[in-house]
């Protein structure tokens, strides 16, 4: 039995309008046979309307056509069982008026192939196609037919006429039903397919939200603690100083929030769309705002235009800070270089190194640094290596496949954070 046919759930209706309209025709049929089987007609005796023979062919005929309301609930019974029922008026020799007993079985079997697929019904269909071609060969010398042989011959095709043409137009309904229904459950399977792709992508992007509040945090709050280190060693001994590295102190929190306030503003629909998105251009203004910090940093940038996408420039902008928020926390003191090479070979090379701290190593981090930028190269097809120095210090380096053109518009920038 077909799966689409009989899903689980699906009602098995009755059908009262279609027993209703095969019963009408049928009776129409019969008050018009009379008066067409006239002399000379070749339709044989017809019984006269309104005797006691007509009057059982009517019976029959709405007793079929009642037995077709039950179709859909139990068509291996309702379809020999209508084809059978005509076998009552072959005593009688009806004639012609029993080939109107077909309008019911034709009406029985497309409802029954429309609602369940054929295999099931084989043997009830074989069974009311015997009983159809039976019906048809005893009556057939009623209507004029001489001889078994023409009798059989007028017998087998009427019957699997009456079978085969609701058999088809049945299959044709079926077919459209079980592709409509195939094609509910494709688009069901892929809406569901498509929310769990959407998970997925909130899942990654809390993951990646992280990421950057761990990444500002890690590189204001670094700066912000080496300036306190050092208002700490000049407000008794240079007051001036220590006062500007207070005001110092004072914009990098403010900075710290403003960047705290634009990611949480990501989460929102009125998030601000015209802010920049971090690009190899911004390394400078990086470098700049550490150095204003008290570090010490030299920095080195190709002499040509490089290209690379925006979201590789993201990768490499988020490694320098990163490198320079660790070199900060684990390298006090320490100088450090920052050096964007010259493209060549289709990568574009980017180390962060710093020397030999000059303070205390607070001890191992966390270690979500390191990680951070692992996962990000991966997702640009960038490699990234790290690792101590020869000279006691700490490098990290990345290799950027080059691609589009570096500098995106701000129209390019909103399009990417958005």
């Amino acid at each position: 039995m077909s799966p689409l046919s009989q899903s689980p759930g699906r009602s098995r209706p009755l059908h009262p309008w279609a027993a209703l309209g095969s019963g009408a025709v049928a009776i129409c049929m019969l008050l018009v046979v009379p008066a067409a089987a006239g002399p000379g007609s070749g339709l044989g005796p017809v019984p006269a309307l309104g005797d006691a023979a007509w009057w059982t062919v009517a019976v029959v005929l709405l007793a079929q056509a009642a037995a077709v309301t039950w179709t859909g609930r139990a068509p291996e019974v309702v379809v020999p069982g209508v084809a059978g029922m005509a076998l009552v008026l072959v005593p009688m020799s009806p004639g012609p008026a029993f080939t109107l007993t077909a309008v019911a079985v034709m009406v029985a079997v497309f409802l029954a192939v429309a609602a369940r697929a054929v295999r099931p019904l084989r043997g009830p269909l074989l069974a009311a196609g015997v009983l159809l071609a039976t019906g048809q060969f005893v009556t057939a010398g009623t209507r004029g037919a001489t001889g078994t042989g023409a009798a059989l011959i007028g017998a087998v095709p009427q019957a699997l006429l009456v079978i085969g043409l609701p058999l088809l137009a049945g299959s044709v309904v079926a077919a459209r039903r079980d592709a409509h229904e195939a094609r509910r459950l494709e688009l069901e399977a892929l809406r569901r397919e498509q929310e769990a792709l959407l998970q997925a992508a909130i899942s990654r992007q809390r993951t990646a939200m992280s990421r950057e509040l761990h990444d500002i945090a890690a590189h204001h709050l670094s700066g912000i603690a080496m300036m306190a280190a050092a208002v700490a060693r000049q407000i008794d001994t240079d007051p001036a100083t220590a006062k500007h590295s207070v005001g110092q102190i004072r914009q990098q929190s403010r900075a710290v929030l403003t960047d705290l306030r634009r990611l949480v503003g990501l989460l929102r629909e009125d998030a601000d769309a015209d802010r920049p998105v971090e690009t190899l251009d911004a390394v400078s203004a990086l470098v700049q705002a550490r150095r204003a910090a008290g570090a010490e940093i030299s920095l080195v940038l190709p002499a040509q235009q490089v290209e690379a996408g925006p979201l590789g420039q993201l990768v490499a902008y988020r490694m320098v800070q990163e490198s320079l928020a660790n070199a900060a926390v684990h390298a006090p003191g320490a100088p450090c270089a920052v050096e964007v090479g010259e493209p060549g070979g289709g990568w574009l090379a980017i180390s962060v190194r710093n020397g030999v701290p000059r303070g205390p190593d607070p001890g191992p981090g966390s270690g979500f640094g390191l990680v951070g930028m692992a996962e990000r190269a991966q997702l640009v097809g960038a490699e990234l290596d790290y690792g101590p120095t020869p000279e006691g210090g700490w490098e990290v380096r990345l290799r950027l496949p080059l691609g589009e053109t570096v500098g995106a518009t701000p129209h390019d920038a909103r399009a990417l954070r958005r």
